[in-house]
């Protein structure tokens, strides 16, 4: 791979050294709304994928008040969804935490209810705290508890509330809304009679759908996202405990599983795809780094991650992003107990427009050397 250091002196590249007829030849080009190539030739087409957002932590122990101040502050219904979004400093233009993928945390009280709505952005929910929780995605119930996965695919009409005897409910909200207005493909839509009329057994999606290796025989499921709408996190805790018994796992992942729809076996929706990994006691992975975009949330634990050699030290509720193309490693600093990381990521995109492309740390038996910034 070129260093881009020397992209002046490589031939291939452009190195036009500008002069005055120049200029002039380029303020007639821009009168005509066009331009010479060779000016952005360089800037357009890098060496290797060039992260646009910042590697940033953002702790729970530091959001978690200025969340609940919201409730006193704006009603859900006034707000159309109670939401913190997460900001990543070079994303600020288009509300983004990392890349094209959006963050926020909403939070509600018992009674409440957003009403229902839809977009063209597919969206997902880790819930981080509370009982009572309910999602309606298509006329579809569910119920969540703490560190449940859930998705609300794209173009579905969904709402969410909490029970009149439930808890103050938090979680964390996953979107890829500045990936869709990129493509300004995005619209969104308000529910005529503003909620959903619910007809469907509660809870119809996971008990339908939510035994591992069985499929009902009568099943007609034909729309291109997962019918299986809430991932519990009890059984995929213990997914992760098993296949730790049989396996090494990744070096760079520790033991890792996806989240899959459970027809296809294709990731749950068509843009983001979502994993929980399992950090065994005082592991630590090698580094790698990759194409796509990652926000991390601490599911369990507590431990560091190195990124492009800047150390984030996180533990339960925290939320981390990893830019795409950055170098990343984690580390779990418990020695008795395992920590978890549960993810989202635009990886389904990636693949399927063939970007994706992985290296792995070959220097310092593949770790980071930390910056001293």
């Amino acid at each position: 791979m070129p260093n881009t250091a020397q992209n002046d002196d490589i031939l291939g590249r452009a190195r036009v050294r500008d002069n005055a007829e120049l200029e002039a030849y380029y303020d007639d080009l821009a009168e005509l709304d066009t331009g010479a190539l060779w000016t952005v030739a360089n800037s357009i087409e890098p060496w290797q994928p060039t992260p646009s957002s910042a590697p940033i932590l953002w702790k729970n122990a530091d959001l978690r008040s200025q969340v609940l101040r919201a409730i006193d502050l704006v009603r859900p219904e006034d707000a159309g969804r109670r939401v913190v979004y997460l900001r990543n400093p070079k994303r600020r233009d288009v509300s983004a935490a990392c890349g094209w993928l959006f963050s926020g945390i909403q939070v509600m009280k018992p009674g409440e209810r957003a009403g229902a709505h839809k977009h063209a952005a597919s969206a997902l929910r880790f819930i981080m705290e509370g009982k009572g929780a309910y999602t309606i995605v298509d006329g579809h119930k569910v119920e969540l508890e703490g560190r449940d996965f859930v998705i609300t695919p794209n173009g579905t009409w969904h709402e969410h509330g909490i029970a009149q005897d439930g808890e103050i409910c938090m979680w964390q909200d996953g979107l890829d809304i500045p990936l869709t207005n990129a493509l300004e493909a995005n619209f969104y839509a308000v529910h005529p009679d503003d909620y959903q009329t619910v007809t469907l057994p509660l809870n119809d999606s996971p008990l339908t759908y939510g035994s591992p290796g069985l499929r009902p025989e009568l099943d007609k499921w034909d729309k291109p996202y997962s019918p299986l709408l809430k991932f519990a996190w009890q059984p995929t805790y213990e997914a992760l405990v098993k296949y730790s018994k049989v396996t090494d796992g990744s070096p760079y992942d520790g033991v890792i599983m996806r989240y899959v729809n459970p027809v296809t076996g294709d990731d749950p929706m068509l843009t983001m795809g979502a994993n929980m990994q399992l950090l065994r006691p005082n592991e630590h992975t090698q580094a790698h780094r990759h194409t796509g975009n990652i926000i991390y949330q601490v599911a369990k634990g507590e431990g560091y991650s190195i990124i492009n050699g800047q150390r984030f030290d996180w533990k339960e509720k925290d939320i981390f992003c990893v830019p795409t193309w950055m170098w990343h490693e984690h580390c779990n600093t418990q020695v008795g107990d395992d920590a978890c990381l549960f993810s989202f990521n635009d990886l389904p995109t990636m693949r399927k427009l063939g970007f994706y492309a992985e290296q792995a740390l070959v220097d310092n038996d593949g770790h980071q050397i930390l910056s001293s910034n």
